[in-house]
């Protein structure tokens, strides 16, 4: 994945994080992505450090639904059969 997919994957995850306080009128505790110091705006920073950004973010999104004990998406077989997107 190439630096600036990154940090628009980066920004997407802030932004989901983002919404989803803003639905539940709740914050989304994220101490330990917090505390790495990297935010989407912070191009001059490694690949590396953004790929562990996101994913300690996501890891503290989805800990955060788990703890509140929040419905998980079920998909009905019905959906599973639709295309969704073709690759060509």
């Amino acid at each position: 994945m190439q630096k600036e997919e990154l940090l628009h994957l980066h920004m997407l995850m802030v932004h989901v994080k983002r919404y989803f306080e803003e639905i539940c009128g709740e914050e989304i505790s994220t101490q330990r992505y917090m505390s790495l110091d990297v935010s989407p705006v912070h191009i001059h920073k490694n690949k590396k450090f953004h790929k562990e950004a996101i994913l300690i973010l996501g890891e503290e999104i989805v800990s955060y639904i788990r703890s509140r004990n929040m419905p998980l998406l079920e998909y009905t077989n019905e959906a599973l059969q639709k295309k969704v997107a073709v690759e060509h």
